[in-house]
């Protein structure tokens, strides 16, 4: 409650201009006339995506002589995803990282990357995004006041939970599993069997000790940065999702910026995604090690009943993402 109560205030005093031109007013040696974009994610600062926003940070103030820097708030400082999408809609937040998924209720093309068992792999996943599909994305969520201008690596989404091992689908039956406030998440969970139970990130874990909860869905490396491993000891890849996680500016910010400086921020954006990328391939691997050597309970289901039994769902969304389901499918 305390942290949320300070990420509120810190989202009110930014109105007063987070772009802030005078020198140390944001700390970090800021020089005169210097330009400070404030950057949010609600992960810790050694997660591949805060990283990906300090290796941005760099790239921008390198290219810029030190006139634009970007100040990165970890660990949901100001505030959650709902909060920070607000606040970075509204123009007082700069930049923010979130998941995609709660992006749906801004736009209906974005909603269909967190289709379940949309993308092969990780290859397919990236090409997808880096082509005009992850193009037509990005631009719809321009008249929400929300400018994307990366896509960063968030791996498989598999679920956990604190009863059992999940081989099939009917393993889910009756557990309450907590989902990101996206209708699809919902629906992709309640079709598995299971109670989808939207809540915020920040809640989780005193919901699965509590009991409030019987489950979760995410990738390993969250699994393990959040400590949810300690108290939900069943972690089954059935990897149902790869749910990217996004880069947007404020357009009220981006408006403010030059052309040149667009392309800076807009390139630099882009350029992190690389490194983001080899880091997460990396926390990956070691977060799968460090949650096994716990003595959590790791087993990989075969995907095939999981991919049937969430078929319905891609008739029931046809008519909202349109061709998109069946051009994402036909990328080679």
């Amino acid at each position: 409650m305390l942290k949320r109560t300070i990420g509120i205030m810190i989202g009110v005093t930014a109105v007063f201009g987070l772009m802030i031109f005078c020198g140390g007013c944001a700390g970090g040696g800021a020089k005169k006339g210097a330009i400070v974009l404030r950057a949010a994610d609600d992960h810790p600062l050694d997660y591949p995506t805060t990283q990906g926003l300090l290796e941005m940070g760099k790239i921008i103030e390198k290219k810029t002589n030190g006139r634009i820097k970007v100040k990165v708030f970890p660990s949901a400082a100001l505030g959650s995803e709902t909060q920070t999408i607000e606040n970075t809609q509204m123009g007082t937040l700069d930049i923010n990282r979130v998941s995609c998924a709660p992006l749906t209720e801004f736009s209906q093309k974005i909603g269909v990357f967190s289709m379940p068992y949309i993308f092969r792999d990780a290859a397919h996943f990236r090409k997808v995004l880096d082509g005009p599909i992850g193009e037509e994305a990005a631009k719809d969520l321009e008249p929400k006041g929300l400018k994307l201008i990366a896509y960063y690596d968030s791996g498989a989404r598999s679920f956990y939970n604190t009863k059992r091992a999940i081989n099939t689908p009917d393993d889910l039956k009756g557990l309450k599993i907590r989902t990101q406030k996206s209708q699809v998440m919902v629906d992709l969970v309640n079709a598995l069997g299971a109670a989808a139970t939207p809540m915020s990130f920040e809640e989780v874990y005193s919901s699965l000790q509590t009991g409030v909860i019987e489950g979760a869905e995410n990738n390993t490396p969250s699994y393990l940065s959040t400590n949810h491993y300690e108290v939900a000891k069943y972690y089954s890849l059935n990897e149902h999702a790869r749910v990217p996680d996004v880069v947007l500016i404020s357009m009220k910010t981006w408006n403010k910026l030059s052309d040149a400086d667009k392309k800076i921020v807009a390139d630099a954006a882009k350029e992190s995604e690389k490194a983001q990328s080899e880091l997460w391939a990396k926390y990956d691997k070691e977060a799968l090690e460090k949650v096994k050597a716990s003595g959590c309970k790791i087993n990989k289901p075969d995907p095939a009943p999981f991919r049937e039994k969430v078929k319905p769902m891609y008739e029931k969304y046809r008519a909202q993402f349109g061709d998109l389901i069946d051009r994402i499918q036909e990328v080679k």
